[in-house]
C-alpha cells in the first residue's frame, strides 16, 4: 500500500499508470550496474520514480574527470568513497521512502548469481561488453529483463533485452572487442540516454507503453537525429 506521502509525492506521475502502477515500483528491485556517467542519472530518476529497492554496483572511486557527467558524486568524494557508496549518501537523503543497496567490486561468473539475486530489472551502465556479456548471460539464465545503454561524444544508443522474446546482447553485438583508452562525451549525452532507459525500465515494471524489444535506438544529439532499427 502506498502512504499518504508517497501518494502527494508521486501524485504527478500516477497520474499516467495509476497507484496499481506505483505500487508495482515500490514493489521491484533495480540493478544498476556501473554508478558513472550513465549509471548517476539512471539511479537518480529511478529513486525519483519510487522504485522501492536499488542495487548501485561498481567498483571504482570518483575522479575529477568524471564530474563533468557522473552527477551523483561531488568534489568531496574524490579518491575517498566508492561510487556505489557515494551514490547511496545522496539518494537517501533525495528519497528516504526507498531502499539503497550497495555492491563495491566487480562483476565475475562466480559473484554474479549471488550479486543480482531477486533483481527484476538490471539496467546496463557500463563501458565494457566483458561484464556487458556477463550481464546478458545472466539475464538469459535466470529470466529477467536487461535494459541495454551506451554513450559516445553526443551519440546514444538503447535497446531492451527479454530473454525469451528478443535477441541476446551477443546476438547483436558479435564482433563486440575491448574499447582502449578514454572516449569523449559531454555530460548531457549521458543524461538523454540516461533517460530513456529508466523509461524503458518502468515500462517493463508497470506495462507502460512499448519498450524497445527487439529494436535499437540510436540517438545523435548534435544534430538531433534518432533512429530505430529493427533487430528482427
Amino acid at each position: 500500500m502506498l502512504s499518504e506521502r508517497e501518494l502527494e509525492r508521486y501524485d504527478r506521475q500516477i497520474m499516467i499508470f495509476g497507484t496499481e502502477g506505483q505500487e508495482k515500483l515500490k514493489g521491484s528491485k533495480v540493478a544498476v550496474v556501473g554508478v558513472g556517467g550513465l549509471g548517476s542519472p539512471v539511479a537518480y530518476y529511478l529513486a525519483a520514480a519510487g522504485v522501492g529497492t536499488i542495487l548501485l554496483i561498481d567498483e571504482q572511486t570518483p575522479e575529477l574527470s568524471n564530474l563533468n557527467r557522473q552527477i551523483l558524486h561531488w568534489e568531496e568524494d574524490i579518491g575517498k568513497n566508492p561510487k556505489p557508496l557515494s551514490a547511496k549518501w545522496k539518494l537517501e537523503r533525495f528519497n528516504s521512502d526507498i531502499k539503497i543497496e550497495t555492491f563495491v567490486g566487480r562483476l565475475t561468473e562466480e559473484n554474479v548469481d549471488e550479486v543480482l539475486d531477486g533483481v527484476d530489472v538490471i539496467v546496463d551502465c557500463l563501458d565494457n561488453f566483458e561484464t556487458r556479456f556477463l550481464l546478458d548471460d545472466y539475464a538469459h539464465r535466470k529470466g529477467v529483463p536487461l535494459v541495454h545503454g551506451a554513450v559516445e561524444g553526443t551519440f546514444g544508443q538503447v535497446t531492451t533485452i527479454v530473454p525469451g522474446v528478443t535477441k541476446s546482447l551477443r546476438e547483436i553485438f558479435p564482433n563486440a572487442g575491448k574499447k582502449e583508452g578514454k572516449f569523449p562525451i559531454l555530460g548531457a549525452t549521458a543524461g538523454a540516454v540516461a533517460s530513456i532507459q529508466v523509461l524503458e525500465a518502468i515500462k517493463l515494471l508497470t506495462g507502460l507503453g512499448e519498450p524497445l524489444l527487439n529494436r535499437f535506438l540510436i540517438v545523435d544529439l548534435a544534430f538531433n537525429t534518432f533512429d530505430v532499427v529493427d533487430l528482427r
